[in-house]
């Protein structure tokens, strides 16, 4: 595996589902463009430029469902404070803001064709998707 898709593959573990939309974590993304979390506040700095559907805040429900998805979240189970979560255009105008070299080259090559790899599974395998969900509530609604 060359290295291009080696870090595509790392991206797209970092990729997730929440409120029905992809994400990634501000812990993750700070990981990837090589800077502290902090840094990242710049996007409070620039507000006019993270609507909501770019940029938001988990909830304490959200926060715990990740830290049981994913091992690499556990110092978030005790912390007091809520992570941010960027959308794929989030992500673009982070990049931007920051203007540093590495999240420019990490998000306009790596963390976008992520984003773009990880729609075309998800459309590929809607109708999969669609009927795994239906006997899920087929397997709940016998359950009740």
């Amino acid at each position: 595996m060359d290295k291009l898709t080696e870090g595509m593959a790392n991206i797209e573990n970092r990729i997730f589902n929440i409120r029905g939309v992809q994400v990634m974590v501000d812990r993750d993304l700070g990981e990837l463009y090589q800077v502290d979390t902090k840094v990242l506040k710049a996007a409070k700095r620039n507000i006019e430029r993270f609507p909501n559907q770019y940029r938001f805040q988990l909830t304490e429900l959200e926060k715990n469902e990740l830290v049981t998805k994913c091992d690499r979240f556990e110092v978030l189970k005790h912390s007091s404070s809520l992570p941010y979560v960027f959308t794929e255009q989030g992500v673009a105008m982070l990049s931007a803001v920051l203007r540093s070299e590495t999240a420019v080259r990490v998000s306009s090559i790596l963390i976008m064709n992520a984003f773009v790899e990880m729609r075309k599974v998800l459309n590929q395998h809607a109708g999969l998707l669609q009927r795994m969900d239906r006997v899920e509530n087929k397997l709940l609604e016998n359950d009740i």
